[in-house]
């Protein structure tokens, strides 16, 4: 049985992946899985020509900080090693490859969602 933390993780993981879709984005990968880890989502970002390995942080209020700021520098670099097997697996190719952070939050009812751009990028 799937517990409340599971269940909105997973509901912030869909928002965040229609809201990349409504920037035009198409989702290629999710919950992408290896040895060394997991990524949340993998997509295409059109404008930037990248890859975008996102990772994806749900809260029900930010008595520990918001979404985005457990998301340590540490998880950054770890994320773009997932990044560069996702790559070498899948032999998808762009001219870029990134690490985004999307932020989804759910306070009295209200979802919102923040996205930070190029958490690493190379």
């Amino acid at each position: 049985m799937e517990s409340q933390r599971q269940s909105l993780g997973r509901e912030g993981e869909r928002r965040a992946a229609e809201h990349l879709e409504r920037l035009g984005w198409t989702i290629l990968e999710r919950n992408w899985r290896c040895g060394d880890g997991e990524i949340d989502i993998v997509a295409y970002d059109p404008e930037a020509s990248a890859i975008v390995v996102v990772e994806v942080k749900t809260r029900a209020g930010t008595g520990y900080g918001t979404p985005l700021e457990t998301i340590t520098y540490a998880k950054a670099r770890r994320l773009r090693g997932l990044a560069a097997v996702y790559m070498r697996r899948s032999r998808r190719r762009a001219p870029r490859l990134r690490v985004d952070g999307v932020g989804v939050l759910l306070t009295r009812g209200e979802w919102t969602i923040s996205h930070a751009q190029r958490i690493d990028e190379w």
